[in-house]
């Protein structure tokens, strides 16, 4: 009886982590997105969001790890441990960081919803191949499950893209 409250089902929690959109548009399997690098999840599994306005916030609670200096992308850990990478439009690092900005530096706290970056669509979308921004967990290995939100529109730091249950 003990083993099976002690023994390895207790073993076997998890941790759930609930991702919320990063970005508002329309949510876009991640492989529909025209680059390899993310459709064929060489970076990891995750999902896309092809914008609608200009402005990133944070889509968990947790730590800014990197961000690029070009600003076209950033990478979050949350306090569950997970990493994402969200990655602005396609090809947009040969933008060398024009039309971006950023509000957040590295190793800063960060809550859902914080504004990260901003950067302008009109730009992005007269200049680079596309606008889709991946939302990419890059530590994989640690979950256990993900649910991907069956939904086509998404508000950025309100909706809910997907929930990741780790391994502990």
């Amino acid at each position: 009886m003990l083993q099976k409250w002690f023994g390895k089902e207790a073993s076997k929690l998890t941790k759930t982590e609930t991702i919320i959109a990063p970005i508002s548009g329309d949510l876009i399997p991640i492989e529909k997105v025209p680059d390899p690098t993310f459709s064929e999840k060489l970076i990891g599994e995750g999902v896309a969001i092809k914008p609608n306005e200009g402005e990133v916030v944070s889509p968990i609670d947790g730590e800014v790890i990197q961000l690029f200096p070009t600003k076209h992308a950033i990478a979050l850990r949350g306090n569950s441990g997970v990493e994402l990478l969200i990655h602005i439009g396609l090809g947009t690092v040969n933008l060398n960081g024009e039309s971006f900005h950023s509000f957040v530096t590295q190793g800063q706290k960060v809550s859902v919803g914080d504004k990260l970056l901003s950067f302008n669509l009109n730009l992005i979308n007269q200049k680079v191949q596309s606008s889709l921004t991946p939302t990419i967990i890059t530590n994989y290995s640690i979950v256990d499950t993900l649910e991907i939100a069956d939904r086509k529109e998404v508000k950025g730091g309100e909706t809910e893209i997907m929930q990741i249950h780790i391994n502990q």
